[in-house]
């Protein structure tokens, strides 16, 4: 049994939606960062840096926290969603660390200041909103040319990725403009397991672009 701490974030679902896709047993433990939870002793001594997600998995003792570590984690415990082929496995490390190193905190940082603090620094909102469309042409080129961001196969670097995607409307981003992310965060979206692992802790329905009648 893995022993899941989270709460509704991107960093959260991104290991419960790897938990759904590979079928691993688990129990959600809520962390309502809103209430500062996450700096409870208790909760500490699981993860040293006071963040979700964290697990610990009841079958070897391991516990563990930041969410690139839990993926790789999970993925060698099943055996799926990182490949073994060495070309194919360094592809998916290397845009799993994009995501990490880039798409999550710049994106984060965009969802601070132009989403819950507009108007508190036209530099900070001006600064993150051109990065997060940089990283937004990134991916769709990459997409262009790839059915997934790291290969021809769904992987962790998809799901680390995807959750980000999702909060679009967060920092003014209409996934119209990027086709070829559009057709693949729609595909992704399509997927059982995204869904159940994205209404985890908190049942919510999985954003969707708007449409051209909205």
């Amino acid at each position: 049994m893995i022993e899941l701490y989270t709460w509704a974030t991107p960093n959260g679902r991104k290991v419960s939606i790897a938990l759904e896709e590979l079928g691993l047993p688990y129990r959600v433990h809520k962390i309502d960062s809103t209430k500062g939870a996450q700096r409870t002793p208790e909760f500490t001594r699981i993860s040293p840096n006071q963040k979700i997600p964290a697990i610990v998995d009841e079958e070897t003792g391991i516990s563990l926290m930041e969410s690139g570590a839990i993926l790789m984690y999970l993925a060698g415990k099943a055996g799926r969603l990182l490949p073994t082929q060495p070309e194919k496995h360094w592809r998916v490390i290397q845009w799993l660390m994009w995501q990490k190193g880039g798409f999550g905190p710049m994106l984060g940082q965009a969802h601070h200041f132009i989403k819950f603090y507009p108007g508190k620094s036209a530099y900070a909102e001006e600064r993150y909103a051109k990065e997060t469309r940089r990283l937004y042409s990134v991916l769709d080129r990459q997409l262009e040319e790839n059915d997934y961001i790291a290969c021809d196969e769904y992987t962790i670097a998809d799901i680390a990725t995807w959750p980000w995607t999702a909060r679009h409307g967060f920092h003014g981003i209409e996934l119209e403009e990027f086709p070829h992310v559009l057709r693949w965060y729609l595909e992704v979206a399509s997927r059982p397991a995204v869904r159940a692992g994205w209404a985890v802790p908190i049942h919510e329905a999985v954003p969707m672009p708007r449409s051209e009648d909205d």
